[in-house]
């Protein structure tokens, strides 16, 4: 066995003493850590699945579709139906989760002599991807309350001259959502400064109290929607991500993608769950409502809670954000401790999931008042 660690390798600069992302996956009763669907698929979808999939199987002789055209097409109809805006398949492209998607746009737009500029604490895999990519990351301001300061945000990429912007809209792991005029000050910031690419982040967008910002791409060259079927599909498992923007985006992305990236497999089981929208989307539902339970369940125990837009809910203040995880975890039930200082975050659960977590920060709250 060989006793060479990564330091004795020849990696780049840049990746020297960092970790890679994850989170904890214990084995506790009740695991609300990483923002996923705890319903899983309904029995009709799973058997469409494996209709769809059997199909496939008869072809795996043979690459996939490599420009995964029914699939672009019913993504651009579920977006269509449901996002407020008119969209086609040229507008479209999909990828192995919306973190293929944002590496993708970050090969394309970004890489060595570029930068991308996100407003944090956010989505830490765009920092990341970035960092993976050779892209130069500027870590943009918040206010105290989590929002974005859209002026201080304009000065940031006024100065900067960033050659790709992210918004997260619900952001992760705060949970708000970015208001509309916002980011239609920071795309009109970001093309005087550039142009730049400015890609909106909307993985939780179905979770929201708004709409969809999709109709903002009329006339928005530069702008780009991400999105993924991880968490409102349920379909964590598939890694299935997409993105929606003007054609000529789309073809760009193509220059990077690797051939056949998509395998038959994963193309066959997203259409089947697309088949299954409405039933998929009557479970968010159930979500949205046990999302405010648990903000309004918190507030009345005493915690701040951010204001969320999305499947997950952000409490504190914590003097010790990681000592009141641990005392959460001993009580059976797995947060995240999403390193932003005095918060912790946990995901919408069943109402059951959700009672446990419930009782377990009341039973902190009593020992730290006892």
């Amino acid at each position: 066995m060989s006793d060479v660690t990564i330091d004795d390798l020849p990696v780049r600069d840049e990746l020297r003493g960092k970790s890679p992302y994850g989170a904890p996956q214990l084995d506790v009763p009740v695991r609300l850590n990483t923002n996923e669907n705890p319903y899983p698929l309904p029995e009709p979808l799973v058997e469409r699945i494996a209709e769809r999939v059997r199909e496939a199987a008869r072809g795996l002789n043979r690459y996939p579709d490599r420009d995964a055209v029914e699939l672009r097409t019913q993504l651009a109809r579920y977006l269509t139906r449901t996002g407020g805006h008119e969209v086609t398949r040229a507008q479209v492209w999909a990828a192995n989760g919306s973190n293929e998607i944002i590496q993708q746009l970050l090969q394309t737009f970004g890489g060595p002599g570029r930068t991308a500029i996100g407003f944090e604490p956010s989505y830490s895999m765009h920092a990341l991807i970035a960092r993976g990519t050779g892209t130069g990351w500027i870590s943009g301001p918040r206010r105290d309350d989590f929002t974005i300061d859209a002026d201080a945000a304009a000065r940031a990429i006024a100065e900067n001259r960033p050659n790709v912007v992210f918004l997260t809209t619900p952001n992760n792991p705060t949970g708000n959502a970015v208001p509309r005029e916002t980011v239609l000050a920071l795309y009109d910031a970001a093309q005087a400064a550039g142009p730049s690419i400015v890609v909106v982040d909307e993985a939780y967008v179905e979770f929201s109290h708004g709409d969809s910002l999709l109709p903002l791409l009329q006339g928005r060259p530069h702008l780009v929607i991400s999105r993924t079927m991880s968490k409102a599909f349920g379909a964590a498992g598939l890694r299935l991500g997409y993105l929606a923007a003007a054609p000529a985006v789309v073809d760009a992305v193509q220059l990077v993608r690797l051939p056949y990236h998509l395998s038959a497999v994963t193309q066959a089981t997203a259409l089947a769950a697309l088949e299954h929208t409405d039933t998929l989307l009557g479970y968010v539902e159930q979500l949205k409502a046990e999302r405010d339970r648990l903000v309004a369940e918190l507030r009345a125990l005493g915690f701040e809670v951010t204001e969320s837009d999305a499947n997950f809910v952000q409490f504190g203040r914590f003097d010790d954000a990681h000592r009141a995880w641990r005392d959460i975890l001993d009580r059976g039930v797995l947060v995240r401790d999403n390193g932003v200082p005095g918060w912790l975050r946990v995901t919408a659960g069943t109402p059951a999931e959700n009672d446990a977590f419930l009782d377990a920060v009341r039973g902190l709250k009593k020992e730290r008042n006892a």
